[in-house]
């Protein structure tokens, strides 16, 4: 089990977040045995198609090389032009062979943990030169594995090319007895036969090692119970930053809500400790709206803007709570109080044409029995 430096256990599995701020610090799983395996393969079976052309190619590069009239030996620009074309010819014949080589050093890599391009991972680091930390490395179970590796590519290959020469080993002999040109011909053959052999043989190490590479990589990146907890902590916030920020909004949104209260037409209210301010514009809504609610301290000062801007206080109690506890700011008032609320905008109404009200029992209005409530608020909102 992995641990920290000061001992603590890491059980728990690396987070999203953590696996994605490794990979932008150039972390990533690679194989470098599965490079290696790729390589080999995919230069020996380049060699198996095409090692014959490029045999007879050279041979004629050879042949060109070695063979020049009297005019050559004694006409420097004619030599130099001479080495030139060869040498230029004989890049243009392992050009593909080198391009293939590149393109897989560069693909393989992305087979094991994707593409991934950190400019942090090659910054310069001074941890890097610390000698303890270089000591511990030499003797970590990475550098264990790596010793094994080692150790267990050369026994194979050993034992592969051992096989194979064991195998061949009538062929081999025969060379010895055939023409030059035929003998350089198979013996060619055998020596990428016997490359393709080896090659495969180190699917079995790169069948360890990817595996291995992939638990070595979670395993660096596994977090303790506490990282996990504080980690959580920063993306959801602390609870006291969490309390500031819903003190803050509901600041905002009681701000926002006083600054409507003048817009009202009527403010019911308990009268102690309840308030909602109502609004009803027979052009702009189909039905009433709650601009502002509140109890206690709220409701005093949604009274004290009600009074301060000449909109009339209407004290009934029962509709106070019903709409305290039912309705929403910004909302319409909830269908069930359509009639009661009803009965007191046409009671202001009246009062504000100058016309006589009729009386209305503001203790008795339609109210529903589920609606209803004696419930009075613990503190101030």
């Amino acid at each position: 089990m992995a641990e920290n430096e000061d001992g603590t256990e890491k059980s728990e599995e690396p987070s999203e977040k953590k696996l994605r701020e490794a990979r932008e610090k150039g972390q990533v799983p690679r194989s470098r045995e599965l490079t290696t395996l790729l390589m080999t393969l995919g230069a020996a079976v380049f060699l198996y198609f095409f090692g014959a052309q490029m045999m007879q190619d050279f041979e004629t590069l050879f042949v060109k090389g070695l063979s020049f009239d009297r005019s050559h030996a004694y006409d420097f620009e004619m030599a130099t032009n001479l080495i030139l074309g060869l040498v230029v010819h004989s890049i243009y014949m392992i050009v593909p062979f080198l391009l293939l080589m590149v393109l897989i050093a560069v693909v393989s890599p992305m087979l094991l943990g994707g593409w991934n391009f950190s400019t942090q991972a090659l910054a310069p680091k001074i941890s890097k030169l610390n000698p303890v930390s270089g000591i511990k490395k030499m003797f970590s179970m990475n550098a264990l594995m790596e010793l094994f590796k080692a150790f267990a590519k050369f026994t194979l290959v050993s034992v592969v090319a051992g096989f194979f020469l064991w195998y061949s080993y009538e062929e081999i002999i025969s060379i010895g007895i055939e023409p030059p040109k035929q003998a350089l011909a198979h013996a060619g053959q055998l020596i990428v036969e016997a490359f393709i052999f080896v090659s495969l043989s180190l699917i079995v190490i790169a069948a360890i090692d990817v595996p291995f590479q992939v638990h070595q990589h979670v395993t660096q990146l596994k977090m303790t119970k506490q990282e996990v907890k504080e980690e959580h902590k920063q993306q959801e916030g602390s609870p006291e930053v969490k309390g500031r920020i819903r003190q803050l909004q509901r600041e905002m949104s009681q701000k926002r809500m006083m600054q409507k209260v003048p817009e009202a037409d009527v403010v019911i209210t308990n009268p102690t400790h309840f308030a909602v301010a109502l609004k009803y514009a027979p052009d702009e809504m189909a039905e009433p709206m709650v601009l502002a609610l509140g109890s206690d301290f709220m409701a005093a000062q949604i009274r004290t803007l009600a009074k301060e801007h000449n909109i009339p206080l209407i004290e009934a109690p029962p509709l106070a709570r019903a709409l305290y506890y039912n309705a929403e700011v910004d909302r319409p008032i909830p269908y069930e109080l359509f009639r009661a609320v009803a009965a007191i905008l046409a009671y202001v109404y009246q009062l504000r044409d100058g016309k006589r009200a009729d009386r209305v029992d503001f203790d008795n209005l339609p109210i529903p029995e589920e609606m209803k409530t004696d419930e009075v608020p613990g503190g101030s909102e």
